[in-house]
């Protein structure tokens, strides 16, 4: 039997082959398929929903230090309990420190997981358009990372960056 992800991926390919393919939001495809009969809504468990709101307001939660530095105030670790996957949050200024490792550590290998994605999608991509320039990604972030921390510093503005 499919997963409940592979269902709506099927979804979202009946629809784009009715359609003609085009770029699409997922909530006309669901709206598609509910008037359709294809999908029905679900019944949500509210502490559920309440806990996942409380991941994502954790998740945007950002402070400014002494020093005027912008940081995110909570950090999830991922682990697996009998089997289930859960996180753990904490706020960064009194997480132990084998804990925030822990969370950095998860947090880069995410990053590295997405690089790698990222490049095999546009490998992928220039070889269907072989008719084509292939386009190209950059994967060393030193500059990226030097310019953002310029813009992100205290009392620099626009004027002061240009």
């Amino acid at each position: 039997m499919a997963t409940y992800n592979e269902q709506l991926q099927k979804l979202w390919h009946q629809y784009n082959l009715l359609h003609g393919g085009g770029p699409e939001t997922p909530r006309a495809v669901v709206e598609w398929a509910l008037d359709l009969g294809l999908l029905t809504l679900p019944e949500l468990d509210p502490v559920q929903v309440l806990a996942g709101d409380m991941s994502r307001a954790l998740r945007e939660e950002y402070a400014t230090d002494t020093a005027g530095r912008r940081y995110r105030v909570n950090h999830a670790v991922r682990i697996t309990k009998n089997g289930v996957q859960f996180a753990l949050w904490s706020e960064l200024p009194n997480a132990p420190r084998a804990y925030m490792q822990k969370a950095f550590a998860q947090r880069r290998k995410q990053i590295v997981g997405d690089c790698v994605q990222l490049k095999v999608d546009v490998d992928v991509y220039n070889d269907n358009h072989r008719d084509q320039p292939p386009l190209q990604m950059v994967f060393d972030f030193s500059d990226d990372v030097a310019e953002a921390m310029v813009m992100m510093a205290p009392n620099n503005t626009d004027d002061q960056a240009a």
